[in-house]
């Protein structure tokens, strides 16, 4: 992680089930590498569930942030563009009236903001469309689940961001089942500010889920500001 952190020369870190009831400022300044960084962790239930929010306090300025069941959202602002913004950490449950619950609350957070710039990633344990799952058993609720996602999707006016790398972002440990349940979702206002966003699908290392990188790159080379990590 503290590889991934320093080549990416990353502003802002999200990650879903880190299995830890405690954190430190020692254990997160070492997965940077520096101790110039501020951080956020939802415990979730008994370690499950839990994730960890973490940002470089010289490329993004923390401002406040609200925590929930399965989410952390912070407003900041990126410090070299001086735009403020919304980075939204989420790690959905399996079931789908649990996934309802967590679409239900991120949405009346965003309702009752006043920011406009969102970026909603992680762990959504959904899927927008049948051909984004391959090789898993049709589930009763999966037309539901994909009709719901969706929903939420649009209620937020939140748009995907084009996948570069790999088709899929999770992966069976032996290949025999993929999914896109790994995503960075982001407003309208974000493309206008970074509106060559993308999300990057790095190899799978000791998960089997793939860490993605949120950055915005002009025609691939020479990085624009902002650069998140979502693992």
């Amino acid at each position: 992680m503290r590889h991934l952190i320093g080549r990416e020369e990353a502003n802002f870190v999200c990650i879903q089930e880190i299995k830890a009831k405690d954190i430190s400022d020692a254990r997160c300044f070492a997965l940077w590498g520096d101790n110039n960084v501020g951080w956020l962790h939802n415990k979730g239930e008994e370690g499950s569930g839990s994730l960890l929010s973490m940002w470089h306090k010289e490329g993004f300025s923390y401002e406040y942030h609200l925590m929930g069941k399965g989410f952390i959202v912070v407003v900041g602002q990126h410090v070299k563009s001086s735009v403020r913004c919304v980075v939204a950490n989420v790690y959905s449950p399996c079931a789908l009236n649990a996934k309802k619950t967590l679409w239900e609350d991120l949405s009346n957070v965003k309702m009752a903001s006043q920011e406009s710039i969102w970026c909603c990633c992680g762990d959504f344990n959904a899927v927008r469309s049948r051909s984004e799952r391959k090789g898993v058993r049709g589930r009763n609720d999966q037309v539901r689940e994909i009709y719901g996602f969706n929903s939420f999707i649009d209620y937020m006016s939140l748009l995907d961001l084009p996948l570069v790398g790999k088709n899929y972002t999770w992966f069976r440990p032996d290949g025999t089942a993929k999914s896109i349940i790994v995503r960075g979702l982001v407003t309208e206002e974000w493309l206008l500010k970074w509106p060559m966003c993308k999300q990057y699908v790095l190899r799978r290392e000791v998960s089997d889920h793939c860490a993605l990188v949120i950055k915005s790159v002009e025609k691939d080379w020479g990085p624009k500001p902002f650069r998140s990590i979502d693992a």
